[in-house]
This record gives structure tokens, C-alpha cells and sequence, in this order.
């Protein structure tokens, strides 16, 4: 803690940053764009434009969709215009274009570098987001940060699980959008990365039978976590959420704590089956 905050004379934390960037944010992001992603981009020679020059192409044709004719001649100039309309874009755009950089299939820098070096900027001045799997999702504790990530990795490391890895992602993305997110969907996703997970472990097609089948195979499940989760279950198929089935009156629409909640408890989950089955030896 600095003096300044030590004696009261500034706030020693903030409001979660959830719908806006302050200026610390955003010179701290910048900072890393600059110095991770920016700075080492191969710069032209005599002989060779360089990657520069087509990573300015693919910004200004993909991102900013403007005309490539009209790309600054000079690098310099390149750098100062993607600068300007870092600092001058609408907070989402700003995250829009970390997310963009995420998605490019270059590899001048260091990608775990980078993505580290955001989240931690991210929560040092207290962002609501976090990076996950290239996107920028609404993850402000970074315990639920450690579930979200394990899932998918742990999803993705068996190729047997990818179609729980891409009910995960889906749920994700759902979740994340900033402009139209779909907490529903969001929600069916996650509860179906769990079925998804118990269906390769035991082959049974609902989650009740899955359980049950673990416990036969010698899975210990605690009661009370295997109630818990039960009654999650029986919320996404209740008719008043009209989540999994046709909605057939005026549902209780859920919320993002809703859907964030559903999200990282499935991801939880989902690692405790996977952790456990490795333990008494089942193959995934």
C-alpha cells in the first residue's frame, strides 16, 4: 500500500470496473499491448516489409475494416493511429481488440506471457473481466478464474471430453458477449459439459444414472455434494426456468449471477470427476 493510501489521502481499492475502463486500466492494458505484443512485431527492412506491415494489414482490413490504401506509410505513424483508437474507442472496443490480438495466429511474442501479464493488470485495478481461452470473460475472483481454466484444459487434454470442452467454450462465449449475452444458453451449455463429462466416464445418458454408475465403479461421491448437484440439475429442467424444454409459460429468466454461477460450478465439478476418475483408475 502506498503512503498516499496509508494515510487516507486516496482509496486503497476501487469499484469493480464492470462497464467502463478508468485511466489506470487503460494505461495499464496499453502498456502491455505495447511492450508483449507490439514491440516485438518483426519490423521492415531494405529487403523486407516485414510482419509489421502485415499485421497492419490484417488490424485495419479484419478489426477496423477500413481501407488498407489508407495505412499510414510510416510505422511510426501505424503505431500512433492503433494507439489513438485504443484510448479513444468505447471501453468494450478496447476489450474488443485484446480479444482480437488473442485470436491472431501469430507467434513473435509470448502468447502465456502476455495473457498472464493482462489478468494481472486486469485484477491489480480491479477489472470485472479476465482472460479465458482467448475471450474476455465477466471473472472478477480468481478462484473461479483457477475452475473456469482447469475445465477447459483438463476438457481438452482428452480427446474423448471434447464434447464437453466445447459445451464449456460455448458456455463461455455465451456468457462473455458484451453486447448480447445469452444467459439461457449459457446456461444449458454448462449443465451439458457436465453430461457430456459423465457420459464418456460411464456411459449412461442422464446425469442421475451418471452418478449413480460412478458410485458402482467404486467414485465415492459425498452425499451431499451428489444432492447439491442434483438440485442443480432439476433447476435447468424445471418448467419455470424453460431452460432445457419449451417454454411454456412466463419463465423466470435468468440473470448473469445466474449463469456465472452455473458456469464455474460446472467447470468445478467437472474437475472433480475427472480428478477422481483418474484416481481409481477409470480411462477417459
Amino acid at each position: 500500500m502506498r503512503f498516499s493510501q496509508r494515510i487516507g489521502k486516496k482509496k486503497a481499492t476501487k469499484e469493480i470496473q464492470l462497464e467502463s475502463i478508468d485511466t489506470e486500466l487503460q494505461n495499464g492494458l496499453w502498456n502491455i499491448i505495447k511492450l508483449l505484443y507490439i514491440d516485438p512485431i518483426p519490423r521492415p527492412s531494405n529487403y523486407n516489409r516485414g510482419e509489421f506491415n502485415g499485421f497492419a494489414n490484417v488490424l485495419w482490413h479484419h478489426f477496423y475494416k477500413l481501407p488498407v490504401d489508407r495505412i499510414p506509410e510510416y510505422e511510426f505513424q501505424i503505431e500512433d493511429f492503433i494507439r489513438k483508437r485504443f484510448f479513444e474507442d468505447e471501453w468494450y472496443e478496447s476489450y474488443d481488440f485484446i480479444e482480437f490480438l488473442l485470436n491472431l495466429d501469430y507467434d513473435h511474442y509470448n502468447k502465456t506471457e502476455f495473457v498472464d501479464t493482462l489478468n494481472s493488470i486486469l485484477e491489480r485495478e480491479f477489472a470485472g473481466y479476465r482472460i479465458i481461452d482467448n475471450l474476455i470473460a465477466p471473472i472478477s475472483n480468481e478462484l473461479e478464474l483457477e475452475e473456469l481454466s482447469t475445465a477447459t484444459k483438463n476438457t481438452s487434454q482428452f480427446s474423448a471430453l471434447n464434447g464437453a470442452n466445447v459445451h464449456l467454450e460455448n458456455a463461455l462465449d455465451l456468457l462473455s458477449d458484451r453486447k448480447n449475452p445469452n444467459y439461457r444458453n449459457s446456461i444449458k451449455e454448462s449443465i451439458s459439459a457436465v453430461e457430456a463429462t459423465c457420459r464418456i466416464i460411464t456411459n449412461e445418458n442422464t446425469l442421475g444414472k451418471a452418478l449413480n454408475k460412478l458410485e458402482e465403479k467404486g467414485l465415492n461421491i459425498n452425499n451431499q455434494l451428489k444432492a447439491g448437484f442434483d438440485k442443480i440439475y432439476a433447476y435447468t429442467n424445471d418448467k419455470e426456468s424453460g431452460i432445457r424444454h419449451a417454454i411454456v409459460q412466463q419463465p423466470n429468466e435468468p440473470d448473469f449471477s445466474d449463469a456465472k454461477y452455473m458456469l464455474v460450478s460446472c467447470s468445478s465439478f467437472i474437475n472433480y470427476l475427472i480428478t477422481k476418475a483418474e484416481k481409481i483408475g477409470l480411462e477417459i
